[in-house]
């Protein structure tokens, strides 16, 4: 039976986990939608008291609710995330979708080849081994995956001399 390479007793000798950036906290948010609601009403107060204002109550809830959606799909997109763990003789990346879903991938760090490359997008980073290759970061900028790319380049240096 083939134990699981992603449960070990020793703490790895580097580990770094990612998320996407999130500017808007929950505070900001409240007050984006006050900002918004306020804004929307103020032209729409007059219409209040005309005999057929429900015919443009769906122009001022219709922009209110589409907002509301996709900041709400963005908070949940959030939730993405990536470990990346570096032992002397495994390397792992866990990647948890929003959805709760993981997608796991392991090789042997000695083997492992790092790549930078402008394509499809500017600083595309992936890694790859064990017959895979896998992209890191999709959702940071480019000049974070250059950054993450020299610090698993380090950690991978202090494995063998020779590298």
């Amino acid at each position: 039976m083939q134990s699981d390479p992603f449960r070990r007793d020793t703490p790895p000798l580097y580990q770094v986990t990612l998320w996407p950036n999130r500017s808007l906290g929950r505070v900001g948010f409240r007050n984006t939608m006050l900002i918004v609601i306020i804004g929307i009403s103020i032209p729409m107060a007059p219409l209040i008291m005309a005999a057929h204002s429900w015919k443009v109550l769906p122009f001022g809830i219709a922009p209110v609710a589409l907002l509301y959606f996709f900041l709400k799909r963005n908070y949940r997109d959030g939730r993405l995330q990536e470990t990346l763990r570096l032992w002397d003789d495994l390397i792992t990346v866990e990647r948890t979708d929003p959805d709760g879903t993981t997608h796991r991938w392991h090789a042997n760090p000695y083997w492992v080849r790092l790549r930078l490359r402008d394509q499809p997008v500017e600083n595309y980073l992936t890694l790859k081994g064990n017959n895979r290759e896998i992209e890191l970061g999709a959702f940071l900028s480019p000049e974070e995956r250059a950054s993450l790319k020299t610090q698993i380049e380090d950690a991978l240096r202090t494995l063998t001399p020779t590298r």
